[in-house]
């Protein structure tokens, strides 16, 4: 006697679930892709204890020959010709939004007079500007 089968089988896999899963990593990785800053500039910064949570919108970069480069934002740096176009960079700034914060990244071996110098430069016309350095190894840190 054949016996034959009241409902038949079908061999469909859904796969609305996957492709949900598939577009929520895709926003993750997007999302987070957007919060790393790729610098082409080879600095080796200096180490400091103490970190500012400040979100600089230019930074001035400074590498080992004390050649000069700034970005606005987050936009790729741009090599500087002479300290003229330097001083119309920080008082385009300042012209903008005096309450901008700008960040320098020096190279640890750049001298300190051209580092002083930038910074006075930022001074005069009455900006913020911060020094952006490496977190020193927990060994290193001073007691509270």
């Amino acid at each position: 006697m054949a016996l034959k089968r009241q409902h038949d089988m079908t061999s469909v896999f859904s796969m609305a679930s996957m492709t949900d899963v598939i577009f929520l990593l895709l926003i993750f990785f997007m999302v987070t892709s957007t919060f790393v800053f790729p610098t082409a500039l080879e600095i080796n910064l200096p180490q400091s204890s103490e970190q500012t949570g400040l979100k600089p919108k230019a930074r001035i970069y400074i590498d080992k020959e004390s050649a000069i480069y700034i970005s606005f934002d987050e936009n790729e740096p741009q090599p500087m010709a002479d300290q003229n176009q330097l001083l119309g960079f920080l008082q385009l700034i300042q012209r903008q939004n005096p309450q901008d914060v700008i960040a320098i990244y020096a190279d640890e071996e750049v001298k300190y007079k051209k580092l002083v110098e930038i910074l006075d430069m930022g001074a005069k016309n009455g900006l913020k500007m911060v020094l952006a350095t490496k977190p020193a190894p927990t060994s290193a840190k001073p007691l509270q």
